[in-house]
Parts: C-alpha cells; structure tokens; sequence
C-alpha cells in the first residue's frame, strides 16, 4: 500500500464545502473520493489538509490517500486529470512517507480574503471577491490586526455556539495589502475555527470603515462572544491559499 500526497486547486462555488456529506454528492472530498475509488477499483479514503465552508475556494488544498497501485505518480496524476470536473484541479502528485497526513501532519496554513474596494464594478472578480465599494482605512485595519497576533481565545470570531475542541488558536501573521482597487487579506496560523477568517475579515472591515476601533479589538477577544466582533464576511472572497508541514 502506498501513500500519496495531491495537492488540489477548486472553485468552491457550486460546491457544499470540502467534507463530503451524506446527504448531498456535491462535496468536494467525495467527488474526488469516488474517482479515486472508481479508476483505481478500491475504495480509497481521501484527507485534506483542512475543511472549506460552502462557496469557499482553494489556491492549494493538501491532500493524502492510499492505495495499491502499478501506476507511476505522472500516470495517476493523468488520470485524475483527465477525470476531474473543470472546476477542480490536480496541481501535483508525489509519492509521501509512509506517516504522512495531510491533515495531521500540517503545521500551519493560510488563508486570503479578497476584497474590491472601488465604487466602479468589476465584474469579472464578483464571484471571487467581497465588494465594498466605500473608502477603507488600511492604517487603521493593520493596527487593528497587531492586537489579533499571538495565541487568543477566538470563541468571539466563531459561529459555532458549542465546540468540542478549545477555541484557543494561534494567529501568527496578517498581511493587508493592496494592488490596485483589489485588497488582500492574508491570515496565516497553526489553525483556525469555524467561520474565522471570515469574521476576522469582517471585523477588520468595520474598522476600515470607522465603524469600531483598532483600539477595541482586545475587547473583543475578551468578550469570548461572537455578538461582540463583526459581520461574517461572505464565503465566495475566501480562498485556501498554502500549508506548511
């Protein structure tokens, strides 16, 4: 049996998220999963290296399976090319230890939000980008961001009302910069909850636009309640970006 790490890229946006579910067949996991099972005629088990919510999208999502197989890494690579739906890509396939996992062994990983930021629409990025078309003041978001670095409790940038695991995450980067009307968000961490890159984005909005303070951002973590942080910025601006093991 050999172990294989795929690195996948998709457009999360007719998608129900990357774990797949019993009650509906467009998750992107299970249809990977079943081409996989399908063209190698056994069942196969596929992990990432984390799960994207509905409409959420990945530059790069690590993944790991086994399987028994003759064929060479291009070979396989090639046919799960030659399988995969348009809006899911096969950017890499090599042959991994024998301990690796994609999501066990991850050590850190990234995600971008992108924002359009001009009152003129372009609508060739409205599908992969939140608009705000009001004056953002980027100073202020990345004085804002410092206080969110460091090991927190981010109970108040969850939707979950009940987690099993702590709410205890470590933020170890974020990266607001600009190119052109387009504005990056870049959150870098050893793991993130449910709907946190999207809340931090939406908290750092608010702020961008004068709604609250930089200043009263360690209140906000210290509120452990989600009510005190701002809106859930939408999923279709979110992309999976990279993973480090």
């Amino acid at each position: 049996m050999r172990n294989f790490k795929l690195c996948l890229c998709y457009d999360g946006s007719r998608y129900r998220g990357w774990q797949k579910q019993g009650n509906t067949p467009d998750a992107i996991q299970g249809k990977v999963e079943a081409l996989l099972s399908r063209s190698l005629e056994q069942p196969v088990e596929l992990h990432g290296s984390g799960r994207t919510d509905a409409g959420v999208h990945a530059r790069c999502q690590t993944c790991s399976f086994r399987a028994d197989t003759p064929l060479s890494c291009p070979e396989l690579l090639e046919l799960i090319r030659r399988y995969l739906p348009e809006d899911i890509g096969a950017l890499s396939l090599e042959e991994a230890e024998a301990s690796f996992h994609a999501r066990l062994s991850c050590r850190g990983k990234s995600y971008v939000y992108f924002v359009w930021n001009s009152p003129e629409p372009n609508v060739f990025y409205r599908k992969y980008s939140f608009n705000c078309p009001q004056k953002l003041n980027i100073a202020a978001m990345r004085e804002a961001a410092k206080a969110l670095l460091g090991e927190h409790d981010f109970t108040s940038f969850c939707s979950l009302k009940r987690m099993k695991k702590s709410p205890v995450r470590r933020l170890d980067a974020v990266e607001i910069s600009r190119e052109g009307d387009m504005l990056r968000l870049k959150f870098s961490g050893g793991g993130f909850l449910y709907n946190m890159v999207r809340i931090l984005t939406g908290t750092l909005i608010e702020v961008g636009l004068g709604e609250r303070r930089a200043e009263d951002i360690p209140a906000v973590l210290a509120a452990c309640d989600r009510q005190a942080a701002g809106f859930t910025a939408p999923a279709h601006g979110l992309f999976l970006w990279e993973q480090s093991y």
